[in-house]
């Protein structure tokens, strides 16, 4: 599933459209796309996963999925695949085998922004907040949380843990103040590497555990293991990830 920083790159890819009109629209979305026709593209907004397409009275929520994929001005992918394409004169933006809906202004009024790691708005503080409120919770779980670290994935997961030397089924509420407020930043700061090293296109050199079979510290064996409520894949070092739990 792309994490925030891809989606992030998604919405400046198709920020030529912002400001333009819609001349055509189709695809096998559940819901009539001829209501979109003549509209203008307002605003293009993100919250972690999530793509809003925002126009004067409505909005498309745009959510990729495990497999989802988009391109701009050209369709090269079948039809079967296409859940929304929208032509504009400028071009076209077209987005495939992922969940499109329609959503009312309302609906992003109610969303926390703050959540969203790689957002102006994020606040640390109110993570922090949450992460004490569940001192019971791995930080595996906390940090696939989207409530509270709204965009981050299982890549940024497995490498902010190993940047800050945690093991992945530490304690929210056993780790120390330092370590939480690194596990806060960490989440933030991979994120916006994470942007830059898949911008260029390198962003798999740059992986210390995730997939990897050695530690880049110690050289010990990576550990490959179900962790968490979630039961995702972790990659960790039990040599230079300690284990905060009771």
């Amino acid at each position: 599933m792309p994490e925030g920083p891809t989606i992030v790159l998604m919405k400046e890819d198709l920020q030529k459209f912002a400001e333009k009109k819609v001349l055509e629209a189709s695809g096998n979305a559940p819901f009539d796309k001829d209501i979109l026709v003549k509209k203008i593209l307002k605003e293009i907004k993100t919250f972690g996963k999530q793509t809003y397409l925002v126009f004067d009275d409505i909005a498309v929520r745009i959510h990729l999925l495990m497999f989802g994929s988009y391109e701009i001005d050209k369709q090269t992918k079948p039809h079967q695949q296409l859940q929304l394409s929208l032509i504009f004169k400028e071009g076209g933006m077209y987005f495939y085998t992922c969940n499109v809906k329609l959503v009312d202004l309302e609906f992003l009024l109610k969303i926390d922004w703050k959540a969203d790691v790689m957002s102006d708005d994020w606040d640390p503080e109110k993570a922090k907040e949450k992460l004490k409120s569940n001192p019971k919770m791995m930080v595996c779980d906390a940090l696939m949380d989207q409530d509270i670290f709204s965009g981050v994935g299982n890549i940024i997961k497995n490498e902010v843990l190993f940047r800050i030397g945690v093991h992945p089924e530490s304690l929210i509420g056993n780790l120390p103040p330092k370590k939480l407020k690194e596990l806060i930043d960490e989440a933030r700061n991979y994120s916006f590497d994470f942007k830059k090293w898949k911008k260029a296109n390198v962003l798999k050199r740059h992986f210390q555990v995730y997939h990897r079979e050695n530690c880049p510290k110690c050289g010990a064996e990576i550990i490959k293991k179900d962790t968490g409520i979630g039961k995702r894949t972790s990659f960790f070092c039990e040599k230079d990830q300690k284990l905060y739990q009771k």
